[in-house]
C-alpha cells in the first residue's frame, strides 16, 4: 500500500481579500466557526500514526481544535516572501506591478528577496520524500500554499501549475505512495 499523507488546509485567519503574505495571524472568528462545522468529517484523520502542522498560528490552532495534537514541522512553513511579508497582493501590486508580474510568470525568481516558487515546491517535496517509507498514515495541517506545492511536486507538474490549484480552508487531499513516487488519491463520496 505504501504511505498515506493527508494534507488539511488550515482554517482561515482573514477573508480572502485580506490575506497577507507570510500571514502569521491566528484563526479569526469565521475560521473557528468553520472548524466547528467541519470537525465531524476531519476529526477521524487524527487516527493517523503521525500528526504534523506547519508552524503558523492558524495551522497549529486548526490541528489542535481538531484534536490532532500536531507536531510543528518547520519544513512545512509557507513560502518566504521576503520584503512582501505582511502585505496583501493588492498592496504589493500597487507598489511594484512589474515585480508581481515577474514573480507570477517565472518560478525561478523572487523579486521580494525571499524564496523562489521552485525552491518552495522543492522544500515541500523534500519534506514529503523524507517521511517514513513504511506503510502508515500521516495527517498534516498546513497553509493552502503548502498544500498546492505538495500537489505540484507529487504530480511532477510544471511549477506554473501552482497558480491553477485552488485550496480552500479545511479542504483535504491525500497522497499515497512512497518517496519519489506519489499518487493523488481522491476519496469517493460516502452517502
Amino acid at each position: 500500500m505504501g504511505l498515506r499523507v493527508t494534507l488539511v488546509a488550515a482554517a482561515r485567519s482573514s477573508s480572502l481579500l485580506a490575506e497577507r503574505f507570510d500571514d502569521d495571524r491566528p484563526l479569526d472568528e469565521a475560521g473557528w466557526y468553520e472548524v466547528q462545522l467541519a470537525a465531524h468529517s476531519l476529526v477521524p484523520l487524527g487516527a493517523a500514526e503521525l500528526r504534523y502542522c506547519s508552524p503558523t498560528p492558524r495551522s497549529r490552532a486548526t490541528g489542535t481544535a481538531l484534536g490532532f495534537a500536531p507536531l510543528a514541522q518547520p519544513a512545512l512553513r509557507d513560502c518566504d516572501m521576503g520584503r512582501w511579508r505582511g502585505m496583501t497582493l493588492a498592496e504589493v501590486a500597487a507598489l511594484d506591478p512589474a515585480a508581481v508580474d515577474a514573480w507570477l510568470s517565472d518560478p525561478r525568481i523572487a523579486p521580494h528577496g525571499g524564496e523562489t516558487l521552485l525552491a518552495f515546491i522543492s522544500r515541500i517535496g523534500g519534506w514529503l520524500d523524507t517521511r517514513p517509507a513504511d506503510d502508515g498514515s500521516i495527517v498534516a495541517v498546513a497553509e493552502p500554499a503548502v498544500v498546492r506545492a505538495a500537489l505540484v511536486y507529487a504530480l511532477k507538474a510544471p511549477p506554473s501549475t501552482f497558480w491553477n490549484v485552488d485550496v480552500r480552508p479545511l479542504s483535504t487531499v491525500t497522497l499515497t505512495g512512497r518517496p519519489g513516487l506519489w499518487h493523488l488519491h481522491l476519496q469517493a463520496a460516502v452517502g
